[in-house]
């Protein structure tokens, strides 16, 4: 991934609002560095992180990005995700934290209860991650229209001591005016995709030509239905007797956990078919392909009470 610097093209009026949203994006961070010591961009290879990543890299070109990235790796990845992670950070000479999961298990940190995913035990290493390295500000790439308990963030949110959300803590952002005060011991995340939708993602990886990991497009793999959900044969997703395996044509429309991230049909093969499928779901990608979302309606805010993403 290369940073460019930011230009307007001939069709800028047709894309005006994906200029907006860059303009906003590209101003919080810049906020983010004027207001805050310590900060990092959570950075796991999906496509928000992605974007996320490619508007810091224009936020502070020609310099190099002023702050490092980090992933709170659960170690049940898809490998083409973990393959793209490591070369853009090595072509981009960006320094990689990683916090694990396995290593959180091993420490006796988190426990791993048998055939459940490891999403729910990534807090406390992301936790870990911020508070051994003095992280003041956190930036994420999540979305308003991914889930309802994100629909409640501010774009800065402030985490207690203790790293946790308390949803009727939230300030008022007037106009394009963040607080980032904080007493020593919290950290505030930002979320500076809050606005974007997911069509407007793939409508700004269309026009910047931004590259993605190739899960992301039409695909033949070894899958098998399970709770409505199209899962991959992965080391740590094997069909039961009962479910029968098949050679599909899939794309991830979100990309996590194996155990607990489904594919959907599909013959994207591009970023337009993308767009075009994309405009016509009624489903946000979680809702759709995400296991550990449906535990309940409230599972989402349950974790980030907690202090995940």
């Amino acid at each position: 991934m290369t940073a460019v610097l930011p230009s307007r093209s001939d069709d800028a009026l047709e894309h005006a609002w994906l200029t907006d949203l860059e303009d906003e994006a590209i101003h919080i961070m810049r906020e983010v560095m004027g207001q805050f010591e310590r900060p990092v961009l959570l950075f796991s290879g999906g496509k928000d992180s992605i974007v996320l990543l490619h508007l810091a890299q224009k936020a502070f070109w020609p310099a190099k990005l002023p702050f490092p990235v980090m992933h709170v790796d659960t170690g049940h990845n898809f490998p083409e995700v973990i393959e793209y992670r490591d070369r853009v950070v090595a072509e981009s000479g960006i320094r990689l934290i990683v916090a694990s999961v396995q290593e959180a298990i091993d420490a006796g940190r988190v426990s791993e209860v048998a055939g459940q995913s490891r999403n729910g035990l990534q807090t406390v290493p992301l936790l870990d991650g911020i508070s051994s390295n003095g992280f003041d500000a956190v930036l994420g790439g999540a979305r308003r229209d991914e889930e309802k308990a994100r629909a409640k963030e501010r774009v800065f949110s402030v985490r207690d001591d203790f790293g946790q959300w308390d949803p009727r803590n939230q300030r008022p952002e007037l106009w394009d005016l963040y607080n980032g005060s904080h007493r020593r011991g919290e950290h505030v995340r930002v979320f500076p995709l809050s606005n974007w939708t997911e069509l407007d993602i793939w409508a700004y990886i269309e026009r910047e030509g931004i590259e993605v990991p190739s899960i992301y497009y039409a695909h033949k793999r070894e899958v098998f239905e399970r709770d409505g959900m199209l899962l991959a044969v992965t080391d740590w997703t094997q069909p039961r007797e009962t479910e029968t395996v098949r050679v599909e044509s899939v794309r991830y429309r979100t990309v996590g956990d194996a155990t607990c991230t489904g594919s959907v049909r599909s013959e994207a093969a591009d970023v337009s078919a993308i767009i075009a499928e994309t405009a016509a779901s009624n489903i946000s990608e979680r809702g759709a392909t995400r296991a550990d979302d449906r535990a309940s309606e409230a599972a989402m805010e349950d974790r980030k009470r907690l202090g995940y993403f």
